[in-house]
């Protein structure tokens, strides 16, 4: 029988990070400790929230959470819990079953693999957060001196002009054999400006750019990704509730070049494979990110997503941007994320 209860963490940004939708120094997170009084064993899963953009983000989540952990502990199977409208509940769930299938305290392993063992990396991308211009360059230079071939920039919050003169500067000094960039405006695009405002991206030979144009727009969307000179990713387009017939109608709609998931904000893995399913099938790349997890959250993303065999830079350099997060063997060398299997856990402040 399972037993079920939560830690409640508040993570905090060594500086805060700013996107279009707002600036944020600190965040919200709950960890769902699952223990098997029969095993003598804990799986830990990390819920993941990020206000304005999960669904799930609602004034009853705690409440939500209570219930859960009340529904196992009365013996309740997991798989008869209702989370459709919960998707980071649902995530870490996931991540706790699969921790305790495996057993692996206190190495957290929950998907073994050479990644694992630290025998190989997954190659990831820089992510550059909105600044000023001066500090947005800076950031830059620092993730090429890092060792990223590939740099991700959020865009939205400055004058495009400002943004235009960053890319330039990059561009001057790095050629798209040496520097791959991708953007993510976050929707920070009207559906009437965003062709031209891609058409002058264009020029600085940009990989592909992450919503463009706010999501729920699947007639305008359909329109840029036909006429984009710029390969688009559909990524807030993703969350919510879709059964697979939705998805893949969604998909042959609006035809991406990618499709990008964050699977704290579209409930797991399971969820994630179908999204992916459905893009092989309309002929869409992928790629995975994580969603600001803490390393609870982004060790199982990372793990999992190893195991997917997808060659691209996935989005998964976020562990290192809080001050007070759960020590992890999870480290950044030359652009590429690895399992230290030298260093340890420190679960203190989840022990059962």
């Amino acid at each position: 029988m399972l037993n079920a209860r939560i830690v409640k963490h508040k993570l905090s940004f060594k500086e805060p990070v700013t996107t279009s939708r707002g600036t944020l120094s600190q965040k919200q997170t709950w960890y769902i400790l699952l223990h098997d009084y029969f095993v003598g064993y804990t799986g830990i899963g990390e819920c993941a929230v990020i206000p304005g953009l999960s669904i799930d983000n609602r004034p009853d989540y705690f409440q939500k959470l209570t219930e859960v952990c009340g529904e196992i502990n009365s013996g309740m199977p997991i798989d008869y819990i209702d989370l459709s409208e919960f998707p980071s509940i649902a995530f870490a769930l996931e991540v706790a079953m699969a921790d305790l299938a495996y057993h692996s305290y206190p190495q957290n392993i929950l998907f073994p693999s050479q990644f694992t063992e630290g025998e190989h990396g997954i190659p990831i991308n820089g992510l550059v957060w909105m600044a000023s211009r001066e500090q947005m360059e800076q950031q830059v230079r620092t993730k090429i001196q890092q060792g990223f071939d590939t740099i991700k920039l959020k865009i939205g919050a400055l004058d495009f002009e400002d943004e235009i003169a960053i890319l330039h500067a990059i561009r001057q000094e790095f050629s798209p054999e040496v520097i791959s960039i991708r953007l993510d405006a976050n929707g920070a695009f009207t559906a009437e400006n965003a062709l031209e405002k891609l058409s002058h991206l264009s020029e600085f030979s940009i990989h592909s750019i992450e919503q463009p144009i706010r999501q729920g727009q699947r007639e305008a969307m359909a329109d840029l990704c036909r006429m984009s000179p710029i390969s688009i990713a559909l990524d807030e387009e993703l969350i919510g509730r879709y059964t697979v017939q939705e998805q893949e109608e969604l998909l042959a709609q609006i035809k991406p070049q990618y499709i990008i998931l964050k699977p704290s904000l579209i409930g797991g893995f399971a969820a994630s494979e179908a999204w992916i399913a459905s893009a092989v099938k309309n002929d869409i790349n992928w790629w995975i990110t994580s969603a600001l997890e803490g390393n609870i959250g982004l060790n199982a993303i990372a793990q999992w997503t190893f195991t997917l065999n997808n060659p691209m830079p996935q989005g998964l350099g976020t562990g290192q941007i809080y001050s007070n997060n759960i020590e992890s063997p999870l480290t950044i060398l030359n652009g590429k994320l690895y399992y230290d299997v030298k260093k340890k856990w420190d679960l203190s402040l989840l022990e059962w």
